[in-house]
């Protein structure tokens, strides 16, 4: 079965041109979105780490970073970032950030074994941003009200993109279903993660999908996460239903990040307590580094959702395989 697909019928609305073109507002108009909303001020972000710091972004457990030596820094290997999650939470406490106030910045990274579709390369660009908070705000309430504001400044740069090219026609709800994995499980047990994940966000075309990195019922998670940065019990993922491509996409992975006890407890259920040898994970541990919330929002994901392209390559440049060229010859340009 072909990876990628091209919807029948299918002509971008906006040409190259005007795709660069609505990029560039995209991009601008969210980041002033996005800082207005949730306080935060841009920083400069590494593209990689050293190997044994504990800082990269472990994702699933299986994804290979890409490694390199580094002969002017005898004995160290750097690693191309996955994500900053971890490199953020680390900063707000070395930059001095105080609470209420936060930070955001572009990621560009690679990852080597992703599966390519429309939906996935193996170029990643987010905005990555963190946020400090106090004890009392580690609550689903507040996870619900930051993510209402996310949805807000997509909707903002939506309706602006929107009055600028005419033409283009989507339209982002800014009603939010919340709904937790499990009680997905519960409604379509029959089916897969992803399934579930199209079949509601279909009829809920603003889903945010909560407690995600645990064990469901079914003894499965619903899918995985990485145990030393989100809280599994506060998290998730903002979906959003997408037309061209008729299935839910994942714009944003979120959440509450991990406290001492939530450190302990999903190392201890991910057989990982050997990371509490690394400074990041002693740091949560003993309390230096600041409660947080965080998240990162795929930037390509954003402008292919809002322009209603159907494949992630009509707005980055990356590299592709054979049959996805073939795949998309005559029917979607590939920048």
């Amino acid at each position: 079965m072909k990876k990628t697909k091209v919807p029948h019928g299918y002509q971008s609305t906006l040409g190259i041109y005007e795709t660069q073109t609505a990029i560039g507002f995209i991009k601008r108009w969210f980041e002033e979105a996005l800082t207005g909303s949730l306080k935060l001020k841009r920083v400069s972000a590494p593209l990689f780490v050293a190997n044994n710091s504990g800082l990269n972004d472990d994702l699933s457990g299986v994804e290979r970073a890409v490694r390199f030596d580094i002969p002017a820094i005898s004995g160290t290997e750097g690693e191309v970032v996955h994500s900053l999650a971890k490199w953020k939470r680390k900063a707000l406490h070395d930059y001095d950030f105080h609470e209420g106030n936060g930070l955001y910045t572009d990621m560009n990274a690679i990852r080597r074994d992703e599966v390519l579709d429309n939906l996935h390369s193996i170029y990643v660009d987010q905005w990555d941003w963190e946020r400090v908070i106090n004890r009392s705000q580690r609550t689903e309430t507040y996870l619900r009200e930051t993510v209402q504001g996310l949805v807000n400044a997509i909707v903002e740069t939506s309706s602006r993109i929107r009055t600028k090219f005419p033409d283009v026609d989507v339209i982002i709800s800014p009603e939010v279903t919340f709904v937790t994995s499990q009680e997905l499980e519960d409604l379509y047990p029959n089916l897969s993660s992803k399934e579930r994940e199209n079949a509601f966000v279909k009829e809920h075309p603003t889903t945010f999908i909560m407690q995600i990195g645990g064990k469901l019922k079914s003894g499965q998670p619903h899918d995985m996460r990485a145990p030393d940065y989100d809280d599994w019990s506060m998290n998730g993922d903002l979906m959003f239903w997408h037309e061209p491509l008729q299935m839910a996409m994942e714009l944003s992975s979120m959440g509450i990040r991990v406290d001492r006890e939530a450190m302990l407890e999903q190392l201890e259920l991910a057989n990982a307590m050997h990371r509490l040898d690394f400074d990041f994970h002693k740091g949560v541990v003993d309390g230096t580094l600041p409660l947080t919330i965080g998240g990162g929002l795929g930037q390509s994901r954003m402008c292919m959702l809002l322009l209603g392209k159907a494949h992630i390559g009509e707005v980055q440049v990356s590299l592709w395989d054979d049959e996805t060229y073939e795949t998309c010859k005559g029917n979607i340009e590939l920048l």
